[in-house]
């Protein structure tokens, strides 16, 4: 199965911004296009939780935490994944992780976002 692979996080400010990208370049495009794609976050003592979808025909969904400040996008071509994080809060701290919308792939290592001033 494809194993993800997350880029982008680091520290940042409260307020700020960060792009992270998610590469499934093992997974073949007749897999990937037609995948619902995820992005999740876990915060250490917190279990998983699923923050933003993106649905293969381009629809999106967000957990209410995030709503109206992060982006959840995908370029198929690429077989890419894209989370945009604007107005981070501390809360928002935690390793993140990209997988299908059901969580079957294989779990990659994240990438860990720090929001801190």
């Amino acid at each position: 199965q494809p194993q993800p692979v997350e880029s982008g996080g680091g520290l940042v400010q409260p307020g700020g911004s960060l792009k992270l990208s998610c590469t499934a370049s093992r997974a073949i495009t007749s897999v990937f296009n037609p995948t619902n794609m995820a992005w999740y976050r876990q915060a250490p003592g917190n279990q998983r939780e699923l923050v933003a979808t993106i649905f293969s025909n381009g629809g999106t969904s967000y957990a209410d935490s995030v709503k109206g400040r992060f982006t959840v996008s995908r370029d198929n071509r690429r077989k890419m994944a894209y989370l945009e994080m604007n107005s981070l809060k501390p809360e928002d701290t935690a390793v993140y992780y990209c997988n299908t919308d059901t969580g079957i792939w294989r779990w990659g290592q994240g990438t860990q976002v720090t929001v801190s001033s």
